[in-house]
């Protein structure tokens, strides 16, 4: 299979979350769903009541975000946006046409924005990265990997992007998933030349709906990229919700503790099972298995939404929210497995 053909196969790919469609498909009320299929944690920080300015003022710069997300990631320099897919689809269009290399399977957003905005797209393995890397003049990697849980060490990370920016390179990474783990972040680092970082607040805040991410990078792109957004990115609510959340440092603690915890059990739970290898982070975790389809839909008709993939064949399954969940996807996964 060529480079190509990986991405193009992988572009047509859902994302995750189409709980409606799974209730159509499978004649199961949509009540009744079990979703694994996202990768959200579950118990996310909690909303509390917002005031009622939020929602009668213009968003302002002005406000609190920014300081917040500056002690949250340790770094001065960045920009709030709609959600990192905000920045997905307009970070391409910054540079003239080049060589971007894309971690395969991964994140399918990437490769599609980079591609559409005319730049040559290379399909690129986790374990390709560090021959592939002298040839491009973007690298993008989501780390940990959506949806393999695939991960470098910081070191190398930063060895990667000191080649890339020798030549007015970039390399860009989605650490939409790193936030239990954020000794991997490379996000500290910023700003530096050639080095973009997206984070977000949709995964391990659990506030997908918000539509928040920020770009950590220098100061020059993050002009560029402001330029390119235009004024009011991120709603009045959604900016008051991040501030909270941003700071409540004990919420992040106690999460972390608890997401690293659960995607241990969810790694037991996957050892029941025959003829699967398995990888994920504190959010998901990713099975290998030809029998992906299979599984995809037995688990289905028992009301349990998972992501199915094809090259590799595998299933990423997400956290359960409660006791409840746990134990339907316990006795779901031993009948599946049989």
């Amino acid at each position: 299979m060529s480079d190509s053909f990986c991405l193009d196969a992988l572009s047509r790919l859902p994302h995750g979350g189409r709980i409606r469609q799974a209730a159509a498909r499978y004649g199961i009320a949509l009540e009744a769903w079990l979703d694994l299929s996202t990768g959200i944690n579950p118990n996310g920080w909690r909303v509390p009541q917002l005031p009622a300015s939020t929602w009668s003022r213009l968003p302002e710069d002005e406000d609190e975000l920014q300081d917040a997300a500056r002690t949250y990631y340790g770094t001065g320099s960045l920009l709030a946006v709609a959600g990192t897919q905000a920045a997905i689809q307009a970070l391409p269009l910054l540079r003239a046409p080049c060589r971007a290399g894309v971690l395969y399977p991964g994140y399918t957003e990437h490769a599609y924005a980079w591609r559409r905005a005319g730049h040559e797209v290379v399909a690129v393995r986790a374990e390709q990265v560090a021959d592939a890397v002298s040839g491009l003049d973007v690298l993008v990697l989501t780390h940990p990997n959506n949806p393999t849980g695939a991960r470098f060490p910081p070191s190398r990370l930063l060895d990667w992007h000191l080649n890339l920016c020798a030549h007015g390179g970039w390399l860009v990474l989605d650490e939409a998933f790193i936030d239990a783990t954020p000794a991997e972040s490379l996000a500290a680092y910023c700003p530096r030349p050639g080095l973009v970082v997206l984070r977000s607040l949709g995964k391990f805040f659990g506030l997908a709906g918000a539509r928040v991410g920020f770009v950590l990078a220098s100061d020059s792109l993050l002009r560029q990229l402001r330029a390119a957004l235009g004024p009011w990115s991120v709603a009045g609510p959604s900016r008051w919700v991040a501030i909270q959340a941003l700071r409540d440092r004990a919420w992040h603690r106690s999460a972390r503790t608890r997401l690293v915890a659960e995607s241990g059990r969810l790694q037991t739970l996957f050892e029941q099972l025959e003829s699967v290898h398995q990888d994920g982070c504190a959010l998901f975790r990713w099975m290998v298995t030809q029998r992906a389809v299979r599984l995809h839909d037995r688990l289905a008709r028992r009301g349990i939404l998972t992501r199915v993939f094809t090259d590799p064949p595998g299933l990423r399954l997400g956290l359960p929210g409660s006791e409840s969940a746990w134990e339907r996807l316990e006795t779901a996964l031993k009948e599946v497995g049989a």
